[in-house]
C-alpha cells in the first residue's frame, strides 16, 4: 500500500504546469463531451453595452463645463463610539469645494459636535430656523414635505456619507424646508452657523473662497447645473439676439484600457497525441477565453478605477424606502433618467423583486431580449448579473443604465486589430516552447467602461434581499 506523502513531501514535488497526458486521454476514447466549465454566466452586460473602438489605448469623454460642485460624500473615522469627519473630506461640500487649506478644514472639523440619533426621531422640523449643517456618519433618515392638498410627501432617503443643511450655515434667515425624520439609529455630525462663522472671521483664505464660491453660484445655469447657453425665443423686430457660448470641461476625464490576461500552457506531447476527435489546444483555449471574459464582466462592475458601481455619480445613488426592492424603488430608479435599456441585479435580487411584486399582485411583463424572454419592468428588461456583490447582512444594488454614444449613455471601450487578434479585443500570442516540451501562449484582453454623463447609470443600494414579504 502506498502512503500519501507528507505535506513537506508534497511541497517538494515539481508543481505541473500544463495539462497530463492522464487527462488528455478523457477527450482521445469513447464518446464524450466538450470539457465544461460551471463558471460560464449568461454575461448580459458583455452582451448589452455597445463597443466603442479606443485607439491609443484612451478614450476621453468631454462634457460642458459644468458648475455644480462638492457631489461627493463625506467620510468618517471611527474610534470606538467617536465619530469624527476627515478634514479634506469637508472639501465635498459645495461650498468648500476646491478649498484646500488642511489648517482651516481641521478647524472646521474639530467644530462639528456628535449626536447619536434613534429610529423615528425627528432630527429637524419644516418650517423651523435652520442654523446646522448635519453630516451622517451612520444611519439613514427619511426627508418629508407637505404636498399640494396638506398631505405627506416622501421626498428623499439619505444615509452614510449624505448631509443636510447646508445652505444654513451662509443664510442667516434659513429656514428648514422639510421634515427629517430617523428610519434607523445612528449618529450624525452637526456644524452650527455659529462654528463655521467663528473660523471664517479667523481665516481669511477661507473668506476669499466663499466669495468667489458666492460670484460662481450666481452664474446662471440650467436644472442640470451646466453653463447655461444663452438665446431668444418668441421675438418679434430687430430684437437684440444675445451672444454665446459653449463652454467645456478644462480638465475631462480620459478613461484608459485595462488588461485581463494570463499564460496558456500545452505540453507538445499532449497536442501531439491525443488531438482527436478534439482539438486539446483549442479546448483549452476555449475555457481560458470563458474565464477571462467572466473576470472582465467582474472588473467593468467591481473595478475602482472604471467600474459602474464605483463611478455612478453619487446624485444617481438612491436608497430603498423600506429594505426591498418595491416597484416604487423600481420606478424612482427609471425617473431619474431618459431612455434606461436595462436593470442589473444580481439573480438574488432579482428573486426578492419577484417576492415583492406578487406580494402586491403584480407580475412583470416579459420581453424578448436576444431572441431570449426576460422579466421586464415598465418595459424595461431585469437581467441577471452574479458579479453584483451580496453582503454578508443580504443586501445589494441595482444598477439601471442607459447605452450608447448617441444616447449620451455607458459604453464598452477596446481596441481591435491587435496582433495575433483570436477575437474581437482578445489576442492570442505564441510566447515559444521551453526546455520542458511545453508551448506557452500569452492570452490577453483589453477593456474599460465609460460613462459618458452622469445620469447614464443609477443605482439602487442597500437592497434588502433576504426579507419575505409579509
Amino acid at each position: 500500500m502506498t502512503l500519501d506523502p507528507s505535506p513537506e513531501a508534497r511541497l517538494a514535488l515539481p508543481r505541473q504546469s500544463s495539462l497530463g497526458t492522464a487527462a488528455a486521454r478523457q477527450l482521445a476514447d469513447t464518446t464524450k463531451s466538450a470539457p465544461q466549465m460551471q463558471e460560464i454566466t449568461s454575461r448580459w452586460l458583455l452582451r448589452m453595452l455597445p463597443w466603442v473602438e479606443a485607439q491609443g489605448g484612451a478614450y476621453r469623454v468631454n462634457r460642458r463645463l459644468t458648475y455644480t460642485v462638492g457631489d461627493g460624500r463625506v467620510e468618517f473615522v471611527q474610534d470606538g463610539a467617536d465619530v469624527r469627519v476627515i478634514p479634506r473630506e469637508l472639501g465635498e461640500l459645495a461650498l468648500l469645494r476646491g478649498f484646500d487649506d488642511l489648517e482651516v478644514l481641521t478647524a472646521i472639523a474639530d467644530r462639528c459636535v456628535q449626536r447619536d440619533f434613534r429610529a423615528g426621531e425627528t432630527l429637524v422640523e419644516r418650517g423651523a430656523p435652520a442654523d446646522e449643517l448635519h453630516l451622517i456618519a451612520h444611519g439613514r433618515v427619511s426627508q418629508t414635505s407637505v404636498g399640494k392638498f396638506g398631505d405627506e410627501v416622501a421626498l428623499d432617503v439619505l444615509a452614510d456619507g449624505d448631509r443636510f443643511g447646508e445652505h444654513a450655515l451662509l443664510d442667516e434667515d434659513a429656514r428648514w424646508e422639510n421634515t427629517v425624520t430617523a428610519e434607523t439609529p445612528g449618529t450624525l455630525l452637526t456644524l452650527s452657523r455659529g462654528d463655521f462663522a467663528a473660523v471664517t472671521s479667523t481665516a481669511p483664505s477661507l473668506r476669499g473662497h466663499l466669495e468667489e464660491f458666492s460670484s460662481l453660484t450666481r452664474r446662471r445655469q440650467n436644472h442640470r447645473g451646466e453653463a447655461e447657453i444663452a438665446m431668444s425665443a418668441g421675438h418679434t423686430g430687430e430684437h437684440e439676439l444675445p451672444g454665446a457660448f459653449v463652454d467645456y470641461e478644462l480638465r475631462p476625464r480620459e478613461y484608459e484600457l485595462s488588461v485581463a490576461q494570463t499564460i496558456l500552457r500545452v505540453h507538445t506531447r499532449v497536442a501531439d497525441l491525443y488531438n482527436g476527435p478534439m482539438n486539446q489546444t483549442q479546448e483549452q483555449l476555449r475555457l481560458t477565453i470563458e474565464a477571462l471574459r467572466e473576470r472582465q464582466e467582474h472588473e467593468l462592475i467591481n473595478n475602482r478605477e472604471f467600474g459602474l458601481l464605483h463611478n455612478a455619480d453619487f446624485k444617481q445613488r438612491i436608497q430603498t424606502h423600506s429594505g426591498p426592492p418595491t416597484p416604487d424603488d423600481m420606478d424612482e430608479l427609471l425617473c431619474r433618467r431618459r431612455g434606461s435599456k436595462f436593470f442589473l441585479a444580481h439573480p438574488r435580487t432579482i428573486a426578492a423583486i419577484g417576492r415583492e411584486f406578487n406580494a402586491r399582485g403584480l407580475y412583470p411583463d416579459h420581453v424578448d431580449v436576444g431572441g431570449q424572454q426576460v422579466p421586464a419592468w415598465r418595459g424595461v428588461p431585469i437581467l441577471p448579473c452574479n458579479k453584483i456583490p451580496v453582503t454578508r447582512e443580504r443586501t445589494s444594488s441595482i444598477l439601471v443604465m442607459r447605452t450608447g454614444e448617441e444616447s449620451q449613455g455607458v459604453i464598452g471601450l477596446r481596441q481591435t486589430g491587435l496582433p495575433d487578434e483570436y477575437e474581437p479585443g482578445l489576442s492570442v500570442r505564441f510566447m515559444g516552447l521551453d526546455e520542458k516540451a511545453i508551448t506557452s501562449y500569452l492570452v490577453s484582453t483589453y477593456y474599460s467602461a465609460a460613462i459618458l454623463v452622469p445620469d447614464a447609470v443609477g443605482v439602487l443600494e442597500n437592497v434588502q434581499i433576504g426579507r419575505w414579504p409579509s
